[in-house]
């Protein structure tokens, strides 16, 4: 992993820890997808706390010159993405997270810990 790349994935997992998001978690795709290397998977509690998460992200990336290319579910706020690129950011609300599962769909990809990065 490049020190950009990195450097990125700290901050998100950072931003999720201090609004008190649940569970983080972050899956190496490297050589599984063509579609990013890194996921962060994380639980918000509710919709405000999913907005609160996905702000604090932002903001934080914002100051490193790094935007998001996309983002969806935020009028929802059930299960909301952010594509950075190389790293996605999944923000779900507790069932949804159980009910899709990403963790098992991507059990190829390494579990990745943040003391590693």
């Amino acid at each position: 992993m490049n020190d950009e790349i990195k450097a990125i994935v700290k901050t998100i997992y950072d931003s999720i820890d201090d609004k008190q998001g649940d569970d983080i978690k972050i899956l190496n795709l490297t050589g599984l997808s063509p579609i990013a290397d890194y996921f962060v998977i994380a639980t918000a509690g509710s919709d405000r706390q999913a907005k609160a998460i996905v702000k604090e992200i932002e903001d934080n990336l914002a100051k490193r010159s790094v935007f998001a290319r996309g983002r969806e579910g935020l009028s929802g706020a059930t299960w909301i993405l952010l594509d950075f690129g190389d790293v996605i950011v999944h923000i779900f609300k507790g069932e949804e997270r159980k009910f899709y599962d990403l963790e098992r769909i991507w059990k190829d990809a390494k579990d990745e810990k943040i003391e590693n990065l």
